[in-house]
């Protein structure tokens, strides 16, 4: 009966508008998802999952629809995806993210902003110096996307730990800059059975991997780490520009999304794709055994 009380609120609440390509659709707004979210103690998100159902577009979500569809709009609210990271790469991985509609985020990160920070996260500005990235990054996805759950966490990311916040989600994305983390990480989705999305930037260049949980690939990619002693990856020596982990936060976000939405054109396995702005080319290496 509540379902179908949520989808006759839906449809009253709808307006038909015209899109860009001068065709006709029903849309739901900003407010009245709102007004909806709270006359029946929901989330947004499941109000916006039921205006879809109901073939109505929330507004929010209008331009993405060409890509995207109903169903695969559908499939990123229902998603649940962790964060390992809420700097360079993570700040703008959540932003993009949010804004995409993925339903429920989990983010982990136990710094704090500092000088250094300001060149190139999003999450960072004169303000939020000494701040908790975590609380940043919760702030910042709650203002751009209501409608969706985000809950952050100031710690370290730990097998342990991450073994269990990460137990619900679909998906795991790597914003670190560490290999003992990363390497974790790795660890902790093959546990769960589900897949991660590896990033790295160093300088000018960025790399993003899709990592199945039976398929490891961490090990190719930097060498066994007990054996090599390795902690840092080379993106500490060349440092980042503003615009290396923008450019590679979007290629995992869209990986992510694809993922999620069983969209065409994901990474194979064994594919590693590098990316380098200083000479405008990018190309796919195969690291499988």
């Amino acid at each position: 009966m509540k379902n179908k009380a949520l989808h006759k609120a839906v449809l009253e609440a709808a307006s038909e508008k015209v899109n860009p390509a001068g065709e006709k659709y029903m849309s739901l707004s900003l407010a009245a998802t709102g007004f909806i979210a709270r006359d029946y103690s929901l989330a947004g998100r499941l109000v916006e999952i039921a205006a879809l159902e109901a073939a109505v577009i929330p507004e929010r979500y209008q331009r993405s629809m060409g890509s995207l569809g109903i169903e695969g709009q559908k499939k990123l609210l229902s998603s649940s995806v962790g964060v390992v990271g809420a700097g360079g790469l993570g700040g703008f991985v959540l932003e993009l993210l949010a804004r995409m509609g993925v339903g429920r985020l989990v983010v982990i990160d136990g710094d704090t902003f500092s000088d250094s920070n300001l060149n190139r996260q999003l999450l960072a500005n004169e303000s939020t110096m000494g701040r908790s990235k975590a609380d940043e990054a919760h702030w910042r996805v709650s203002s751009i996307n209501s409608a969706i759950e985000i809950k952050a966490y100031h710690c370290r990311g730990e097998r342990d730990n991450m073994s269990e916040l990460f137990s619900d989600c679909h998906l795991v994305i790597d914003c670190l800059d560490n290999l003992p983390s990363r390497f974790a990480v790795e660890e902790v989705c093959g546990q769960l059975k589900i897949a991660m999305i590896h990033g790295a930037i160093a300088g000018f260049i960025g790399q993003v991997a899709v990592i199945r949980p039976d398929r490891p690939l961490l090990s190719t990619i930097y060498g066994n780490l007990k054996e090599s002693g390795a902690s840092q990856g080379v993106e500490v020596k060349l440092g980042n520009p503003a615009f290396t982990p923008a450019m590679l936060a979007a290629f995992q976000a869209a990986e992510a999304v694809k993922l999620l939405a069983d969209l065409e054109g994901l990474l194979s396995e064994d594919q590693l794709l590098i990316i380098d702005m200083q000479s405008g080319s990018s190309y796919r290496v195969d690291i499988g055994g």
